[in-house]
């Protein structure tokens, strides 16, 4: 079954990926952004469904196999994406395009494989949640308001930084109102405010154009918001290793720096 939850989750990985160069490649082609004209072009909304295939792809392969083993399968999706984005906009990845991405998913995976699994079931109360959520929104605010005075591939990284940090707090709620064994109401309520929020955030930076530099920031950011969160409300333990989990998110951090300067600006 763990070959199987590999295969299932390297293939929802594709699916994420293929979702993302899709949804990228209409932001981009519009030069402005403008969420209300995206929802109406079938090949974003064909990017939509396909992460949403990859998304159900990835919760199925956990009920197969170890968190260990399919997370890191999650994290391919980097190295499925940047190809399928550069034959989108017709050109090929250059190696070190392929060489910063590689550096990005051997952080995340060596990161993932070293914050341990949780112990008891997660629980958020009402002022935790609020507190979450605030800083979550001041985080992605002071991205947003440094954005418009940097260059635009550190432009796409702060925009995608700040949805990273959204998507983040959307995952410790889902993961509350999954895997808790008690909730409240107000968790269905908040659930989409922070994920329509992400989910702007990130068309913005895909409109920029610098996609790889979006994805990669998006992929880092997400995961350790996630973990923070963990660590700080939900009384979940961090890797016993910081020092090493500390090397693993720089050497992710880097390849993305790494991408910024290599990846072109593609429209």
């Amino acid at each position: 079954m763990t070959v199987l939850a590999a295969a299932v989750a390297l293939i929802g990985s594709l699916f994420f990926a293929l979702g993302a160069a899709l949804q990228q490649f209409e932001a981009a082609s519009r030069g402005e952004f403008s969420l209300r004209v995206l929802l109406r072009r079938p090949r974003w909304l064909l990017g939509g469904a396909s992460i949403t295939v990859g998304a159900g792809l990835h919760i199925f392969a956990l009920s197969l196999g170890p968190l260990t083993v399919v997370q890191p399968m999650g994290v391919a999706s980097l190295l499925f994406a940047l190809p399928i984005a550069a034959g989108l906009h017709g050109r090929r990845p250059a190696r070190a395009e392929l060489a910063a991405a590689c550096a990005v998913s051997i952080g995340l995976i060596a990161l993932v494989l070293m914050v341990p699994a949780a112990t008891e079931p997660p629980h958020l109360t009402g002022a935790d949640g609020l507190a979450m959520l605030t800083g979550a929104t001041l985080a992605a605010l002071l991205c947003w308001g440094v954005a418009p005075r940097v260059s635009p591939a550190p432009r796409t990284a702060l925009l995608a930084i700040a949805a990273g940090v959204m998507y983040g707090a959307t995952a410790t709620l889902m993961r509350v109102l999954v895997e808790g064994t008690s909730w409240d109401v107000w968790l269905i309520a908040a659930i989409p405010l922070p994920a329509l929020a992400a989910l702007m955030l990130l068309q913005r930076a895909y409109a920029i154009g610098h996609f790889a530099v979006a994805f990669a920031a998006l992929q880092v950011t997400d995961p350790l918001t996630a973990v923070t969160f963990g660590a700080l409300l939900l009384g979940e333990p961090l890797p016993a290793n910081g020092l090493a989990a500390t090397a693993a998110a720089l050497v992710a951090a880097a390849g993305t720096v790494a991408l910024a300067r290599t990846t072109p600006l593609t429209r």
